[in-house]
């Protein structure tokens, strides 16, 4: 009889543990921390936004995010970045989450959760840049941000303050740093009260201009404090973009003429790379020259695959699905070698972006198309099965061209000649 008690007691403690959630594979055991998971190529990253109609008045349900996220998974991306938590998506995401992490106890997948911010007035005719004054619905944004962290502390690892906030042409809603860094040290303090999670990190996601890595405009004091004050930097880099507004590396130069074309383009592209990686080193060069050794991580970049405005034929010549293809290999590549984040933009195709113009490029960036089909850039991924049995809406994922290459690269036109190259 003697030995019968410590066996019983033992069954209860088990019983205990696993009624808490936290026998293996269950709750906090499998749960990592942002510092394991920024920067571990093991858990790639990804933006996202589960949009299917032209408009956010339609939200994603629980089951469609479900079905997202089971395709993410199967990419191995097991960390995601959102936007905003005022609208319901944010909560149908983590619940979706939640309801596949109980139904598959090896499921992981992690959340990067943006607060948005912007300034009084913002998208209007006179948003207030000048006083620096911030809307009021920053404090409920944040909030609602706190709420849905505390609810979900095993997905939510990161809390954004802002996206795009501090860079001086996002005019219809810009705020100055010193805003920012108001709810940046907000957050801080609920960790240390224990209101939050201490393993939590916070950070803002920004232009890398913003950041300090270009112009001395943006060297405030301000911006000093909030690098200090943020876990990791996280920084936005589109070459795509400057291949009209900043082409000084994009094109074929003149010792370039005799290659194929195909040779031109990849050199183009390489360029691509080296520019972005340009915009990450002034960041970093930016925070050493302050004595400041924080992780810079990338919360964004990306290339579309179609645009009818300055990136399309008629402009720069730099959307097709084979430079988005190239782009984002080259990206992974070279983040996963370095053990750099990157939260590549973005998913899905999203229509709402642009509404009013179907073939403009923000509608156009995902890796999978609203059609359900995988761009050039995952048909490997179509070949190798990743995908079987997995469906969106309820249609199977298949390529776009009819996997037919020859088809795609009629679309591909070489970028004209940079006689300053």
């Amino acid at each position: 009889m003697k030995n019968k008690y410590p066996v019983f007691v033992t069954l209860l403690a088990l019983l205990f543990i696993i009624s808490c959630g936290q026998g293996p594979g269950k709750g906090d055991t499998q749960s990592k921390t942002a510092a394991e998971i920024l920067g571990n190529p093991n858990y790639q990253a990804i933006s996202y936004g589960g949009y299917r109609e032209n408009t956010r008045d339609i939200q994603p349900t629980v089951e469609q995010l479900k079905e997202d996220m089971k395709i993410l998974s199967a990419l191995d991306i097991k960390v995601l970045r959102t936007y905003n938590v005022h609208l319901d998506e944010a909560t149908n995401l983590l619940t979706a989450i939640s309801q596949l992490k109980k139904e598959d106890t090896d499921f992981e997948m992690y959340v990067m959760l943006g607060a948005w911010i912007d300034c009084k007035n913002a998208w209007t005719d006179l948003p207030d840049r000048i006083r620096n004054e911030e809307s009021e619905r920053n404090a409920v944004e944040i909030a609602r941000a706190v709420e849905l962290t505390q609810q979900y502390p095993d997905i939510v690892k990161i809390i954004a303050v802002g996206n795009e906030a501090m860079v001086h042409w996002a005019w219809q809603y810009y705020v100055e740093p010193g805003i920012i860094l108001k709810w940046v040290n907000h957050l801080q303090n609920l960790k240390k009260e224990g209101q939050l999670p201490s393993d939590l990190w916070i950070t803002s996601s920004d232009n890398f201009a913003s950041w300090g890595g270009g112009g001395a405009e943006y060297h405030l004091d301000d911006l000093s404090e909030l690098i200090k004050a943020v876990d990791f930097i996280s920084i936005h880099t589109y070459p795509m973009h400057d291949t009209h507004y900043n082409p000084d590396f994009w094109g074929v130069s003149e010792d370039e003429q005799d290659l194929t074309d195909l040779e031109k383009i990849d050199a183009a592209m390489q360029r691509s790379l080296q520019y972005a990686q340009s915009q990450y080193q002034g960041v970093v060069n930016y925070m050493q020259s302050m004595d400041i050794d924080k992780p810079v991580h990338i919360g964004e970049t990306g290339w579309a695959s179609v645009s009818n405005e300055h990136y399309g034929n008629d402009g720069s010549r730099a959307t097709d699905e084979y430079k988005s293809a190239i782009y984002h290999d080259l990206m992974r590549d070279w983040t996963n070698s370095q053990g750099i984040s990157c939260f590549y933009f973005e998913a899905f195709d999203e229509k709402w972006k642009d509404a009013a113009n179907p073939l403009g490029s923000e509608n156009h960036f995902g890796l999978i198309t609203l059609q359900t089909q995988a761009k050039y850039a995952l048909w490997d991924e179509l070949d190798a099965g990743t995908f079987e049995g997995l469906t969106r809406d309820g249609k199977p994922i298949t390529k776009t061209y009819n996997g037919n290459k020859d088809s795609l690269m009629l679309d591909v036109k070489v970028p004209a000649i940079n006689p300053g190259l």
